[in-house]
This record gives C-alpha cells, structure tokens and sequence, in this order.
C-alpha cells in the first residue's frame, strides 16, 4: 500500500499539480496586491469613492448591501483584465516567438460531400478525395 501511495504522490501529474498551485498562490498575492495597491487607488481618483461598499437599499425595513457586490465585481472584473493584458497576451506571444506553442491552425471549412472539416485552402478532400471549387 505505501509502494501504490508513493507511485502516487510522486507521479508527474501531482507533482505538477502542487507546483502550480504553489505559485498560483504567489501569482494571486502578486495580482492583488496590484490591484489593491495601484489600480483600485487610480479608480477611486477618478470616479471619486474608493470603495462601493457602503451602497445599500431598503425594502420593508430589510437593508440589502449592494455595495459589496458592486466591489466585488469590479475586483473581479480589474483583475480579468489584468491577468489578460499583462500576463496572457504577452506570455502567449512570447511563447510563439520562442516556438513554443505551434502557430495557429489555418481557419477551416466543411467538405461539401462528405461535410468533414478542411482547411480553406484545401482543394481536394482528404477524406473522400472530392475535387473543390475554387471560389
């Protein structure tokens, strides 16, 4: 049993799976630090409150905090935008660059006798050796 549970700890994909939750973490810390510390404060400049948190509405005597959603929203939505702009478009490009990632596939369109899917430059079908029209 310790020889199966040692095979499964030390399998690549826990491993892997530690290792990036590890520095998922230290990314988390980093990007909300970001947004915490420098673009949360550029907001509040410009709309003029820093925070939404103490926006409510009242029905019969209930008090809805509304406000901590709208936070909560915006967090979210600044560090989407954050994590696309400054940490996936530019690692992307780079990794094509470096010849990581294989370049994109070429757009595709359906055989018009057999409806299996082929490149748009395709003049005859791979599948079913239909000869294309050109258009």
């Amino acid at each position: 049993m310790w020889k199966d549970f040692k095979q499964f700890v030390l399998r690549g994909n826990v491993t892997d799976l530690a290792i990036a939750v590890i520095i998922g973490a230290a990314f988390t810390a980093v990007v909300s630090a970001l947004v915490e510390d420098l673009i949360t404060p550029l907001i509040a400049a410009i709309v003029g409150k820093p925070t939404f948190s103490q926006l409510t509405f009242t029905v019969h005597h209930s008090i809805f905090h509304y406000g901590s959603f709208v936070n909560a929203v915006v967090t979210f939505v600044i560090v989407a935008l954050v994590v696309f702009f400054f940490v996936l478009k530019p690692l992307t490009a780079l990794m094509h660059r470096m010849g990581v990632l294989p370049p994109e596939e070429p757009p595709r369109k359906p055989c018009p006798e057999c409806t299996t899917e082929i490149p748009e430059a395709a003049r005859r079908c791979p599948q079913c050796t239909a000869v294309l029209v050109s258009t």
